[in-house]
């Protein structure tokens, strides 16, 4: 009876790890402050940060989960891949690559106020 109740707990508690996964594939849309940076360290997921990669760190969402990011000032968008966890300081949703934050044009400014919608 126990080795069924076991059984069972692990089973609930791997369909809510599945839902929480794919509920947060299809999250809202987030807005916030941007920053980006350009080390060659090592990111969260175990790559080595490249700035000319088009890449972003977000504090929860998985590694790999592509975004769509969108610079609220001039209306320019770019498609970045999570690789790294932050930004640690408040008010801002993400980090970008240093090339990632050209497309989007915020080099300059080395903030933005942006909007981002994970993509499916």
């Amino acid at each position: 009876m126990k080795f069924v109740r076991r059984s069972t707990f692990a089973a609930v508690a791997l369909a809510t790890f599945a839902c929480l996964t794919s509920a947060e594939a299809n999250a809202a849309p987030g807005c916030g402050g941007a920053s980006w940076y350009s080390d060659y360290t090592r990111t969260a997921s175990g790559e080595r940060m490249n700035p000319t990669n088009l890449t972003a760190a977000h504090r929860s969402l998985g590694f790999g989960t592509k975004l769509k990011v969108t610079n609220k000032r001039n209306g320019k968008s770019v498609i970045v891949r999570v690789n790294d966890r932050g930004p640690f300081i408040r008010g801002r949703v993400l980090d970008l690559s240093k090339a990632a934050a050209q497309n989007i044009g915020m080099v300059a400014s080395g903030t933005a106020q942006v909007c981002y919608e994970v993509l499916g």
